[in-house]
């Protein structure tokens, strides 16, 4: 079955608000942790009627993991869709990357501890980062066709430079490391991709 059949529609803007909750519930106590009884307490909404909007306790958590990383990753387009030059739209997308709020590094730092045991939500883990790595393609992709961009590297192997950078900020902010140093991990970051695809900055 797929995710998409999967996602119950009912509830409408009281489930999106539900679904606010969850993130709140599963980042205070966990993935495994999080309960139909526990969102109730937190939302105000009946078990029963949690029961009606999303059928199983995981279906629950995965839409709310998923809404979630939808809403960042339209975040990210906003913040480069306001920029005209190839270069500048993938250093807005970069820079968002390294805002990214630290409850949301929570967040998926339980989702994905949760999915290194459990072959189901690495398939959602799997979907989820796909929809994350989709505006870096992007940008990289429109900017090599303008002309903007040149390199000798795939853009799918661009973006593995990007995302995993980005992804290794996640334990250290969620456990309040002091280093890596942001403003650091981003002038190389963005001198690294400079210098590969050939852009005077």
């Amino acid at each position: 079955m797929t995710e998409e059949r999967k996602v119950r529609r009912a509830g409408g803007r009281r489930r999106q608000d539900v679904l606010k909750h969850v993130v709140e519930v599963l980042i205070e106590r966990g993935f495994h942790q999080t309960r139909f009884k526990d969102v109730a307490a937190a939302s105000g909404v009946a078990v029963s009627t949690l029961q009606v909007y999303f059928g199983s306790r995981e279906d629950m958590l995965v839409e709310a993991l998923r809404t979630s990383t939808e809403a960042e990753v339209a975040a990210m387009r906003v913040q480069a869709g306001e920029r005209d030059d190839p270069w500048d739209r993938l250093v807005g997308l970069v820079d968002r990357g390294f805002a990214t709020p630290v409850p949301v590094w929570r967040m998926l730092m339980e989702f994905w501890s949760a999915a290194a045991r459990d072959e189901e939500l690495r398939g959602h883990s799997h979907r989820l980062q796909a929809l994350y790595r989709a505006p870096f393609v992007s940008a990289l992709g429109e900017g090599i066709r303008a002309g903007a961009f040149r390199t000798r590297f795939d853009v799918e192997v661009l973006v593995d430079l990007i995302v995993t950078t980005l992804d290794g900020l996640l334990y250290p902010r969620v456990l309040g490391q002091p280093r890596p140093s942001d403003d650091g991990l981003r002038e190389l970051l963005l001198e690294q991709l400079a210098t590969t695809l050939e852009v005077e900055r």
